[in-house]
């Protein structure tokens, strides 16, 4: 830790990489616009000029025979929109020119929607393709509802998601702050409810630090913006005057952000070498991102990264980079799986988004599509199907919300009771849950902002006692 002040001026005055990591995810970072040189390297095989010919004269029959006069661009756009469907690749995408511009909406700004980041599902044979729930963000409409990483949004305003786009689904959830949207959530394979969202302005987190007990540090990061690398460094100075032994990273809910930023985060941990590669069909794209030499943050601390299905692009990249390279262990459950770069080049009427390489972690393992595993996989305790049914019946009663509102200051016994009472009404889940969904509640109802929830984090408790019990310093190779 004594070169963290020497590693802070030499990022400020380090050049900058603009690559946007989660440009697909709800929340799209901001891109550089490039003109595309269709023109260039256009040499074309005999079939592919006899296919361009017969699309030009079907494009030309259509234009001149067509019932109805349509017009030349509005073909062409369908054209365009099919090419890049015909690729299932949720993350290329023909853009308009609204489209273009709702890409550097949030790493620098706020904006009106909902809070969540979202995928769309891939292509699974003739199966619908809903937009699945990455992580909701902290703070937001949705995460005060009780939305969770892993539902399918099925329908918003009773319109189905499944024949759209991403794009078209992140302009339905944003909109004027303090106006409505519904969203139908489908949770497990059946159960499905709909839930109201009242639309607020969305600030985009990052860094959250505490010093829990035992020297041990707790350093969530939520999300990888410009300003990720220094408040993560402002949070190590804080631990180091706190003398801290040990440290958590809990990267889990945190669907990425900016290439830049997890670069350099990963620096602080990381003496030289590979931090992430990109690798892609054409020479240009393939890139080695590393570290410099010298390290912020002494390389015999023990240090753990929480992990989970929620944890996404730059949070793949800086969990493979620490646990290829030993710096940390894995805890948790398998990653996301999102590891593709997309460039954004612009047209005269919008532009295109496609993905040109894909990225892979210092041992070689690519990341998308397969995510990155723990060292130790922890799983939170999780419901069955039909016990799935009987919390989706909870939730749309409002049973728990109504009574948090009313009893703010409910102590243990209180809650106690109260549940008591929810299963005398047939509402019969496991004591985990119910106290989880309580007590959450009446931290929202107060508008607590708590750090982190020891009581109700299992992952959270496990990684405490191993790094208590020196299994992790074992593992490190630190003893």
């Amino acid at each position: 830790m004594n070169k963290l002040h020497e590693q802070m001026q030499a990022w400020r005055t380090r050049t900058r990489y603009s690559a946007g990591v989660a440009a697909v995810l709800a929340m799209v970072l901001a891109a550089v616009l490039v003109v595309p040189q269709i023109g260039a390297n256009n040499r074309l095989s005999a079939e592919e000029t006899r296919l361009l010919r017969q699309f030009e004269n079907v494009y030309q029959f259509i234009r001149d025979s067509y019932v109805d006069e349509v017009e030349a661009e509005k073909l062409i756009r369908g054209a365009m929109e099919g090419m890049f469907e015909s690729l299932e690749d949720p993350h290329s995408a023909f853009l308009s020119r609204e489209e273009m511009r709702s890409l550097t909406d949030t790493t620098s700004g706020e904006f009106g929607g909902v809070g969540l980041y979202i995928n769309k599902q891939p292509a699974d044979g003739d199966n619908p393709r809903f937009v699945e729930v990455v992580s909701p963000i902290e703070g937001t409409p949705a995460y005060h509802a009780g939305v969770r990483g892993g539902d399918l949004i099925v329908a918003i305003n009773e319109e189905s998601t499944a024949p759209l786009n991403i794009d078209e689904v992140v302009d339905k959830l944003r909109g004027r702050p303090g106006t409505d949207v519904t969203v139908t959530i489908r949770r497990g394979r059946s159960s499905t409810f709909d839930v109201t969202l009242t639309r607020d302005t969305i600030q985009v987190p990052t860094v959250r630090r505490a010093i829990m007990d035992n020297g041990i540090a707790y350093l969530r990061i939520v999300q990888f913006t410009p300003h990720t690398r220094e408040r993560v460094a402002d949070a190590l100075q804080y631990f180091e005057d706190a003398g801290y032994q040990k440290l958590i990273i809990d990267l889990r809910g945190n669907p990425g952000g900016l290439l830049n930023s997890v670069v350099d985060v990963s620096d602080l941990f990381l003496d030289e070498g590979l931090v992430v590669g990109t690798r892609g069909r054409v020479e240009s794209e393939n890139h080695e991102f590393t570290a410099r030499r010298g390290i912020a943050v002494s390389d015999d601390l023990e240090t753990v990264i929480l992990i989970d299905k929620g944890s996404a692009s730059a949070a793949e990249i800086m969990a493979g980079a620490l646990g290829d390279r030993e710096r940390a262990v894995l805890i948790g459950q398998t990653t996301y799986g999102k590891g593709s770069v997309q460039q954004v080049r612009g047209l005269i009427n919008g532009g295109f988004r496609l993905t040109m390489s894909r990225y892979y972690t210092p041992s070689g393992t690519y990341i998308d599509k397969e995510g990155i595993a723990p060292h130790i996989e922890i799983l939170p305790p999780s419901l069955e199907e039909d016990e799935q049914e009987v919390a989706v019946e909870l939730v749309t009663s409002n049973r728990v919300q109504s009574w948090a509102r009313d009893n703010t200051e409910a102590g243990d016994a209180e809650v106690a009771e109260f549940i008591q009472d929810l299963r005398g009404e047939g509402f019969e889940l496991p004591q985990w849950y119910l106290e989880r969904m309580v007590d959450n509640e009446l931290i929202r109802q107060r508008r607590e902002d708590p750090v982190y929830n020891l009581k109700h984090d299992v992952v959270l408790q496990q990684a405490i006692e191993l790094l208590k019990s020196g299994e992790i310093a074992q593992r490190l190779g630190l003893r």
